[in-house]
């Protein structure tokens, strides 16, 4: 199954002449690309979905889906490039 994330735009950035995004989700950011919702500003809360932002949504419909997904035990994919554990070398 695949989800929306919601999140916070923290910072617009241009990429290549893309207009791109840092998102916060819960204290983890994320780059998402904005160029289907090129009206979504600094602060906006946007669901993102593969990278994409794909609808804009208030900071209360955002906080109570970020709620479900926590409850649900579905946000481990935020953390998917955080090593789970410190890195070693290998003998």
């Amino acid at each position: 199954m695949c989800l929306a994330i919601p999140g916070k735009i923290v910072e617009l950035q241009q990429n290549q002449g893309v207009k791109m995004a840092k998102v916060d989700f819960g204290g983890v950011c994320r780059e998402a690309c904005l160029e289907y919702l090129p009206e979504a500003g600094l602060g906006d809360y946007v669901l993102v979905h593969v990278g994409f932002a794909i609808t804009r949504v208030d900071e209360e419909e955002a906080a109570r889906t970020y709620q479900i997904l926590r409850e649900m035990d579905q946000l481990a994919e935020l953390h998917a490039d955080e090593p789970l554990e410190e890195p070693h070398e290998v003998p």
